[in-house]
């Protein structure tokens, strides 16, 4: 099924309003969530509603959360969500990060106590559509094992950065896995298989079944299950909140919150060098990147963040492709299936 960026942010967002979400609060994951779809990041878009639907029909997700924001210094603050969905609550974080960094330089504000965010990428490009620079960290359920063990410890533990150019923005967005487990779920939603490089079975052995999965690999090995450690600590450890193997499970109880942390790092290029200067830099590597000999197989190098942004062009003029499950439950009068709750984290 395929939908224009409006249909589908339509139909999410009174999905979620239906949920119990106030009308402003629905429309701004729903905003998230569709962005993501139209860069092609489906695990992290409509997917996903059905999962916040019963997290806030169990009492999950607080629908009328009490925001705070406190600076607790010149370039420093703490936004704390009150376990409210967690979309708004970084955005709103991130839009006091802007004017802090506007003012100072740079910002770091910590994002305490809130539900699942969605895609980084939303956030770090609300600071570079500022002509800023913007660096955003979260934690997630214990899932990956570390490097060498045989038991999981920390969460994919997401990392997006992005920077302004002339005309574009460079971006990356990653999680500290070989691949994030929201992929593994759009896998299970179509009966694809995966690579056997993602994960393993209960017996630690790779997979390619999406519905085996018992844990993650970090990327890249060692290095991976260091960055995820650093995440785990600027996130968590940092703010006061649970850590590591301590994070709350996505699945396991639908009625508390998951008081999740997640930091937000601005830097106003104009106190570092020239504004315009740096733009134009940025450009220059995009070009520079996309003008270097590509490798057998590829048909050219692309610049962080340019797949995507393609993908979201193509979408514009075709729709966005929705899987028929996801169209059929948000048309449906269904608030949810009561399907996700008291699961492990690999819920299938």
């Amino acid at each position: 099924m395929r939908l224009t960026k409006e249909e589908l942010k339509d139909l999410m967002k009174k999905k979620l309003n239906k949920a119990g979400l106030t009308e402003e609060h629905a429309d701004g994951v729903a905003d998230v969530l569709v962005h993501a779809d139209a860069r092609g990041v489906h695990s992290h878009g409509a997917m996903r509603v059905e999962y916040y639907a019963e997290r806030i029909a169990k009492g999950g997700l607080n629908t009328a959360p009490n925001f705070k924001f406190e600076k607790t210094g010149p370039t420093t603050a703490i936004f704390d969500g009150d376990n409210g969905v967690g979309h708004v609550a970084a955005k709103l974080a991130m839009d006091e990060a802007i004017q802090m960094a506007k003012e100072n330089g740079i910002a770091v504000v910590g994002v305490r106590r809130i539900g699942h965010s969605g895609a980084l990428s939303y956030f770090v490009q609300q600071a570079a559509e500022q002509d800023l620079i913007g660096l955003s960290l979260c934690q997630s359920d214990p899932m990956v094992v570390p490097f060498g063990g045989a038991e999981p410890y920390y969460g994919t533990n997401p990392i997006a950065f992005a920077a302004p150019g002339e005309d574009d923005i460079i971006t990356f967005d990653m999680a500290t896995t070989v691949q994030a487990w929201g992929k593994i779920l759009h896998a299970r939603s179509k009966n694809e298989s995966i690579p056997d490089t993602w994960a393993v079975d209960k017996n630690g052995e790779p997979t390619t079944d999406p519905f085996n999965v018992n844990a993650l690999l970090p990327i890249a090995g060692p290095k991976g299950y260091g960055l995820m450690m650093m995440v785990d600590v600027l996130s968590g450890i940092l703010l006061g909140l649970p850590f590591g193997n301590r994070v709350s499970s996505m699945y396991h109880d639908l009625s508390e919150g998951r008081n999740l942390g997640q930091l937000h790092i601005v830097i106003n290029p104009e106190y570092f060098t020239n504004l315009e200067t740096f733009k134009q830099n940025i450009t220059t590597t995009m070009s520079d990147l996309n003008n270097i000999k590509p490798a057998p197989g590829f048909d050219q190098v692309s610049y962080p963040g340019q797949r995507s942004a393609q993908r979201e062009a193509a979408y514009m003029e075709k729709g966005i492709e929705i899987v028929d499950d996801v169209y059929e439950y948000l048309v449906s009068d269904v608030v949810h299936n009561n399907a996700y709750g008291n699961k492990d984290p690999f819920a299938k």
